[in-house]
């Protein structure tokens, strides 16, 4: 009889973690929706801001030992040396050879007619996808195909909250 006792306080436990958790989220939730939702929350820079204090708050539980990560700031192995990759200049020289090659035998016509309609599909607000593989099936390169999407949607930068 004390194990089942036992397993209802515990059940009741979880729920009243449960329904506080949700509680919480709820009124964030609301913080949100009045700031007039996401989208301008962002723009008020609030996400930058919250996720920025909570960094501050977990490093200050670090520095205060309070909070800890193994492997790091404790139960460090000492004598551990981390490996630094190191690329070979001459396996970089052959890739960009590599790519020199591509660029000169692929269908340059090709590639920018994917690259338009990749441009097309973000402004109507089109799916991508279709557009993408096209792109990547003609040899567009991933630099110019964040190029023909930066023309479209520009570069978002964040604003500076202090």
């Amino acid at each position: 009889m004390r194990a089942r006792s036992i397993r209802w306080a515990a059940a009741w436990f979880v729920e009243a973690l449960t329904d506080e958790v949700e509680a919480q989220a709820e009124a964030y939730f609301r913080r949100i929706e009045e700031l007039g939702g996401v989208v301008p929350a962002i723009e008020a820079g609030f996400f930058q801001k919250e996720i920025g204090d909570a960094a501050y708050r977990l490093q200050q539980e670090y520095e205060r030992g309070e909070r800890h990560i193994v492997g790091v700031t404790r139960y460090v192995e000492e004598d551990e040396e981390i490996p630094i990759l190191v690329i070979d200049p001459a396996k970089e020289q052959a890739q960009r050879q590599a790519l020199a090659r591509l660029r000169a035998s692929r269908d340059q016509a090709r590639v920018e007619e994917a690259l338009r309609r990749v441009q097309a599909a973000a402004r109507e607000g089109d799916n991508l996808m279709p557009a993408l593989i096209d792109a990547a099936l003609a040899y567009a390169t991933l630099g110019e195909t964040v190029a023909a999407l930066k023309a479209v949607f520009g570069v978002y930068s964040e604003p500076v909250i202090l």
